[in-house]
């Protein structure tokens, strides 16, 4: 592989992720979940609101695995959320932060907040089931 298509292949895969952080931010905005909320669902330090910052600004989320596995997970939420209720967007922008018996009556940011990427996966599986999925 020559040192351009090298280069352009990091340029496409670092695109990508800043493409996917401002999808996050855009999610977390209409989620109305606040900034140490937003850090736990992206598994990071609840004291590092600099990332926040730099992916608002447009900044690539990091090439860690961990990270961009969270980043799939909450988007197909979104989805999942956009899915079950075309009609009502308010709800589906809600859901995130409202009191579910499913969870114990917890909120799903809870349950992730409490059970890190388990809780993450938790929620996803609940949604996908809840489409039939």
């Amino acid at each position: 592989m020559t040192q351009a298509a090298v280069t352009t292949d990091r340029e496409s895969k670092a695109h990508d992720r800043s493409v996917l952080a401002k999808m996050l931010m855009k999610a977390f905005d209409l989620w109305m979940v606040g900034n140490e909320d937003q850090l736990a669902l992206l598994g990071l330090a609840t004291d590092n609101r600099a990332a926040l910052s730099r992916y608002r600004k447009g900044e690539p989320l990091g090439a860690n695995r961990d990270l961009l596995e969270r980043a799939g997970h909450l988007l197909a939420i979104h989805k999942n959320l956009r899915l079950l209720f075309p009609q009502d967007r308010d709800l589906a922008h809600q859901w995130m932060t409202v009191r579910n018996g499913a969870f114990d009556n917890r909120t799903p940011v809870e349950v992730v907040r409490e059970w890190g990427f388990t809780g993450l996966l938790m929620v996803r599986a609940y949604l996908d089931r809840a489409r039939g999925g």
